[in-house]
């Protein structure tokens, strides 16, 4: 997995105030965070944090803060303003060497599918699905093949599978699906309708932004 450098600087000050200023400068807070660390409050360029936030590839971060200290990241939570989607506070998951991880992790559609070319509609139920790995093992991306689909066939968790790495949704979750035209019959060739959308968990409880 490609690794990416990012700036940061540490935050002593974590008020409602702080965080307003250095948004109105165009920077962005954060909080680095692991098991058995204190949490690092940063704050990061919005230029800066944006090409980890808006892209279809998982990346680990090498955060280099100006405290000198280094850490090798994931981005694990973001929080964007109601209005104008631009990234207001972000949470960095500081990696382990042997300790595993939960994240999720960008799913990429490859191929057309057959069904869509004989009157079916391809529909995405999930963009993101989420794992468990060794930091070593993050994938980039999950890539599904959907180009021998037909209408009312479907790719589901059990589908897939990637060296060392557990998928911790149902296996009976469908990812992408071939639906029938409108007013068609519904019935599908492998025997399952496309389950409705789950939503993913994070891979922790939301704490207080800092």
């Amino acid at each position: 997995m490609e690794k990416k450098v990012l700036q940061a600087a540490v935050r002593s000050e974590i008020s409602k105030a702080s965080r307003s200023a250095l948004r109105q400068g165009g920077k962005v807070p954060g909080v680095i965070y692991a098991r058995n660390m204190q949490s690092i409050s940063v704050a990061v360029a919005e230029n800066d944090i944006n090409p980890f936030v808006f892209t279809s590839d998982t990346h680990i971060i090498a955060v280099q803060l100006d405290n000198k200290e280094e850490y090798d990241c994931v981005l694990k939570d973001t929080q964007f303003d109601p209005v104008t989607d631009r990234v207001v506070h972000f949470d960095l998951q500081a990696l382990v060497s042997g300790e595993s991880i939960e994240m999720e992790v960008p799913v990429i559609i490859k191929g057309s599918a057959v069904g869509v070319k004989d009157g079916g509609a391809l529909q995405q139920f999930f963009h993101r699905v989420a794992v468990e790995c060794l930091p070593a093992d993050i994938p980039e991306h999950i890539v599904l093949d959907v180009a021998g689909l037909k209408i009312g066939q479907s790719i589901h968790i059990r589908d897939i599978s990637v060296p060392n790495v557990k998928f911790l949704q149902p296996g009976e979750t469908v990812l992408v699906g071939v639906v029938p035209p409108r007013g068609a019959e519904t019935t599908v060739a492998d025997g399952e309708a496309p389950a409705e959308p789950e939503v993913i968990a994070k891979g922790k409880e939301k704490q207080p932004e800092e």
